[in-house]
């Protein structure tokens, strides 16, 4: 009986990590879609939009050599940091953001997919 109760204690401690690894997996299809403009790896390419590498407690507008809009420029004047609370919002409707920025894409509207694809950003955009 106690091997029985080890064994269900070991799956219910694993079943959070295993989620978290399906929602990253989710969220890396969901960022096919940002792809064409950003990378997450390490020192990659700024394309269209920055490279997202270390966006999490990353102030706005501070890649290096990236042209910024002006009205991002100003939001990182006024101290916008990437938290995930932000980032949330951003993804979802970055307009409500940074009003007049140049990020063309409309917003995920799914919150499902903002949620795979916050996992995966910490996954794979070396979230501390």
């Amino acid at each position: 009986m106690s091997v029985r109760f080890a064994v269900v204690g070991a799956l219910l401690l694993a079943l959070p990590g295993m989620a978290s690894a399906q929602d990253a997996a989710a969220g890396q299809r969901v960022f096919n879609q940002c792809r064409a403009c950003h990378t997450v790896e390490q020192g990659g390419r700024n394309g269209v939009g920055p490279n997202l590498h270390g966006i999490f407690g990353r102030r706005a507008g501070s890649i290096d050599g990236f042209r910024y809009s002006a009205p991002m420029r100003a939001k990182a004047a006024e101290g916008l940091t990437w938290d995930e609370p932000t980032l949330r919002a951003y993804i979802a409707n970055p307009k409500a953001i940074v009003p007049a920025g140049s990020m063309s894409f409309p917003g995920l509207r799914n919150e499902q997919q903002v949620n795979d694809l916050i996992a995966y950003l910490h996954q794979a955009a070396g979230a501390q």
